[in-house]
């Protein structure tokens, strides 16, 4: 058995059962989504104290969301480094969630407060704040919309500039809810999105919500890695300049840049 497939029964092995029965369905009206591992093309230094919980990228540029209650961040990184060259400190009152690029700003969500922040993406300045209804887990732009999480099977779509929900989408894999969605990335007419909590990330067509591919994802920090607390994977960036994948995840010491190797 060549190493792949050790990694993909390893992650079938460690799924939740809800998981595990939707990739497996074989209900006859969808086709079989794809199937990926993943090959590491570099490695970079990422803050083992950030509890990430949103990722962007843009010329060279790490833009990042950390959580948790007197800890919640905007960062602007320097990819290479790992430097932090700008940071905004949210009140301890809002737990931090996911972020996205939407021209020359940073729309952040939070967690339970059903607020979102809008700032400045050179200075990380705070222009403006929004409301919402739902929890805010992940959220990213696709062109046109915001498409946000709110740790279920929904997507919702919001006007940038107005934050009204413009619509919905269920995220299935043949006909069976797919929840946990949180970090979102819009990346080559596809949503990316984690699946609290498992190393998985979910391919999902934004037009159906039909899942079209799983990514496994298991095995990419090694045991040192590990030596001291972490948390799950969640942070996906991607670079479309230079058709770059990047992931990592809440107190990762290391942030992984990846192709997709599709699982045969």
């Amino acid at each position: 058995m060549n190493q792949l497939f050790k990694m993909f029964f390893a992650a079938l092995i460690a799924l939740p059962a809800s998981v595990l029965l939707i990739s497996c369905s074989n209900s006859k009206t969808s086709e079989t989504p794809a199937v990926y591992t993943y090959k590491v093309v570099k490695t970079y230094y990422h803050d083992p104290k950030a509890f990430t919980q949103g990722l962007a990228l843009e010329n060279g540029l790490l833009y990042e969301s950390t959580g948790l209650h007197g800890s919640s961040t905007l960062r602007k990184v320097e990819l290479e480094t790992g430097r932090v060259l700008q940071m905004y400190k949210l009140p301890a009152e809002f737990f931090a969630e996911g972020i996205t690029i939407y021209r020359d700003k940073i729309i952040q969500l939070t967690y339970r407060s059903n607020v979102g922040f809008v700032y400045k993406k050179d200075s990380l300045q705070l222009l403006q704040r929004f409301d919402y209804s739902t929890e805010g887990w992940g959220i990213t732009y696709d062109g046109k919309r915001l498409v946000m999480s709110d740790g279920t099977s929904t997507l919702h779509f919001l006007d940038p500039e107005t934050f009204e929900q413009t619509g919905r989408i269920e995220v299935h894999d043949n006909n069976r809810p797919v929840s946990g969605l949180n970090e979102l990335e819009y990346v080559k007419g596809q949503i990316f999105a984690n699946v609290w909590p498992t190393e998985l990330v979910v391919r999902i067509s934004p037009q159906t919500g039909e899942v079209t591919g799983w990514i496994y994802l298991t095995g990419l920090l090694s045991l040192q890695d590990t030596a001291q607390p972490i948390d799950v994977l969640n942070g996906i960036a991607y670079d479309a300049t230079d058709d770059r994948l990047f992931v990592t995840g809440k107190l990762w010491p290391r942030l992984f840049e990846i192709k997709l190797v599709p699982l045969k």
